[in-house]
């Protein structure tokens, strides 16, 4: 027995379930197999042969197999593991040294910080703690406006959620079988440009009014400057010619010393000719020769062409139709396939699956682009090292020891899923596996050092009696250096170090507690869409939603305005497992493309942490505030974030290209 009226009675009873504080996860299990076993009702029919008991089965089981929740543990370890480790600390104060004299440089830093340690943990409520109890008392100290404080850490810390590796685009990647890495590639831009947003928003509000951001006095950011880099200076006040000449007369200070000096200086030598190596490689030698595989591979295009899922027509379904089911990723990853065939994979596992891809074409003036931007960094690195006094030095030493470390983990955890060279999966586990080695070098840096050039060795020489080409030696050194360093100190002091135990425990639980939930949460998730469906709910909204004879960009406005205002009473989980299924459908009627559509909502679920009354980075803050700081103050704090958001999603919709560029380029239409 189905009514389409008993699919809108439960999800009424959804949202009220969850507003009175139901657990989300059990409230949608309860009524799905409530509501599912009036729909399998059968007069006359046992209540224990109800075929809605078959259906929790699947639905359980399509949960448990569904490789794409696989990185969503490993992510969360390696946000717990840093956050534990308590890394942010000396990354707070050396940042807030390189931005002492920018207006509001507390709220600057707090905003940099907030957003890289949210990217590399994933975790708000971490972020926002943590920021909190570092950052917070010594803004409010310096007289910095309350609002100003709390908006910089509750904002800045929202946004680990968003910019990639994300716990929120797994979720709704696997909700709407899209690819996990075209909607890292596809959010990395808007991430970056609302980040750009809340910093000018920060930077114009302390240039009006330099009231609510006082400078801070020239004592709390001095640095103490070892008496021979004064030496060192000159009469110029540049310290790397004086260092440079020393090193080849290496009598006063001492070789060692000076050998650290020039290993700092040459950090950001080798991080700009890294970044300009790598683009080339990708653009020039990786990217280019693909147009050549493509045409030397035309029987291959025309099978996958010719096969069965690729002749199937992808069409708006018709009113009358039975409603399609949402919510499982495989469902709709045969449907993704099926539009385009000869798209890339749902992973790209390795160099060659990209052999397929339209995306090998070198840009138009890639070339005068390159050379040019080159130029510019190469002006720029001699502008600074010829300005760099002993205390510039001294913050650049500090910077490379918090923000380096962790800054390589990032961008090889997302390098790795971009270029196709890992899955999600296989990054975040190397995500987990720097995470703990950080965590173990923090302690422990000459134990660490020694086993991982051991380990490095190790690798060098299997991957060469394997006949390894040059690349993968590397890759091979690399991997066996990390995990030796890691498991051997690491398993040697954790009998001596109590610290080390608890940080590892205290992970440990809080990943699975956090795992059980999101699990949970999807087993309900598919259950509550199948029933609803099953009752004609789904096909109910399409065929009113369709009626309404809308545009394809008053759907997506309807829908983004609809999802800005759930946030306000729901948060992130609920609306991406319940109300993005009942959109998912009608994306190809109105011709959206469920990236753009994942990517903005993405974007605009920034609100559901910034939108009393459930703004749990509020509450959060609150936590770990001064008594004389008020729930108020902090909301009121946060709401000139969220216009700044809905400023974002109106540039989304101007410029689709600053969402869709980057994943067509690096995996093509």
């Amino acid at each position: 027995m189905s009514d389409p009226s008993l699919g809108l009675t439960m999800l009424g009873l959804i949202v009220v379930a969850i507003m009175m504080g139901f657990p989300t996860a059990f409230t949608l299990m309860g009524l799905g197999m409530i509501f599912g076993y009036i729909a399998f009702w059968v007069p006359g029919g046992h209540w224990y042969e109800s075929r809605i008991f078959d259906l929790i089965v699947q639905r359980t089981y399509g949960v448990m197999t569904n490789d794409v929740l696989l990185s969503i543990p490993l992510f969360v370890l390696m946000g717990f593991v840093m956050e534990r480790a308590a890394l942010v600390d000396k990354m707070f104060h050396s940042v807030q040294l390189a931005f002492r004299r920018v207006p509001a440089s507390l709220a600057v830093t707090t905003m940099l910080v907030s957003a890289f340690w949210g990217i590399a943990s994933g975790i708000v409520g971490a972020v926002v703690i943590l920021m909190g109890v570092i950052a917070m008392r010594p803004m409010l100290n310096a007289g910095y406006d309350v609002k100003l404080a709390s908006g910089a850490i509750t904002a800045g810390g929202t946004l680990g959620i968003l910019i990639p590796p994300s716990v929120m685009l797994i979720v709704y990647a696997a909700v709407a079988g899209q690819s996990i890495v075209k909607l890292y590639a596809a959010a990395m831009l808007p991430g970056f440009f609302l980040t750009f947003l809340y910093l000018v928003y920060i930077l114009g509000w302390a240039i009006i009014n330099p009231k609510i951001a006082p400078k801070l006095p020239p004592d709390q950011y001095r640095v103490a400057v070892p008496e021979y880099l004064q030496r060192l200076q000159g009469r110029s006040g540049s310290v790397v010619p004086g260092l440079i000449a020393a090193a080849l007369r290496p009598g006063r200070a001492g070789y060692g010393v000076l050998v650290k000096h020039l290993l700092v200086l040459s950090v950001p030598i080798f991080l700009t000719v890294g970044t300009f190596a790598a683009t080339w490689w990708y653009v020039v030698v990786y990217n280019a020769p693909e147009v050549v595989a493509t045409t030397a591979a035309p029987a291959k295009t025309a099978a996958v062409a010719k096969s069965p899922a690729a002749s199937v027509p992808v069409t708006a379904a018709p009113a009358d139709d039975k409603p399609q089911e949402v919510g499982l990723a495989g469902e709709a990853t045969d449907r993704e396939s099926a539009a385009n065939p000869d798209g890339p994979p749902q992973e790209v596992t390795s160099f060659a699956d990209r052999a397929t891809s339209s995306s090998g074409k070198i840009p138009a003036h890639f070339y005068g682009w390159f050379w040019g931007l080159a130029a510019v960094a190469v002006l720029l690195l001699l502008v600074y090292f010829w300005r760099m006094d002993g205390e510039q030095l001294e913050i650049l030493r500090e910077l490379c020891a918090s923000v380096v470390p962790l800054g390589v983990l990032t961008v090889v955890v997302l390098a790795v899923i971009l270029f196709g060279i890992c899955t999600a999966t296989e990054s975040a586990a190397i995500g987990a596996l720097g995470a703990l080695y950080l965590a173990v070098m923090s302690r422990y840096v000459r134990p660490v050092l020694w086993w991982s050039l051991i380990g490095f060795v190790v690798g060098i020489t299997l991957g060469w009696y394997e006949g390894e080409d040059f690349a993968s030696l590397l890759v091979a050194g690399s991997i066996g250096g990390t995990l030796l360093g890691t498991v051997a100190p690491g398993l040697w002091y954790l009998r001596t170090s109590p610290e080390l135990r608890r940080n590892i425990r205290e992970s440990t639980f809080l990943t699975a507690k956090t795992t059980a939930m999101v699990c949970w949460l999807f087993v309900g998730s598919a259950l509550f869409s199948a029933v609803f469906a099953l009752h004609g709910g789904q096909g109910l909204i399409e065929r009113w939603v369709l009626s309404l004879n809308l545009s394809p960009l008053g759907f997506q406005f309807v829908a983004q305005v609809i999802i800005f205002l759930l946030g306000w009473p729901l948060e992130w989980t609920e609306i991406i497992v319940i109300f993005c299924p009942i959109f998912i459908p009608l994306l190809s009627h109105f011709n959206v493309d469920p990236i753009l559509f994942g990517t903005m909502v993405a974007v605009n679920l920034q609100a559901a942490f910034l939108s009393p009354p459930v703004a749990m980075s509020a509450f959060y803050l609150k936590g770990v505030s001064p008594r004389h700081v008020t729930l108020n103050q902090i909301f009121a704090g946060m709401m000139p974030y969220m216009v700044i958001v809905c400023i974002c999603l109106v540039f989304m919709y101007i410029w689709p290209g600053m969402t869709l560029w980057l994943p067509e380029f690096l995996y093509g239409k």
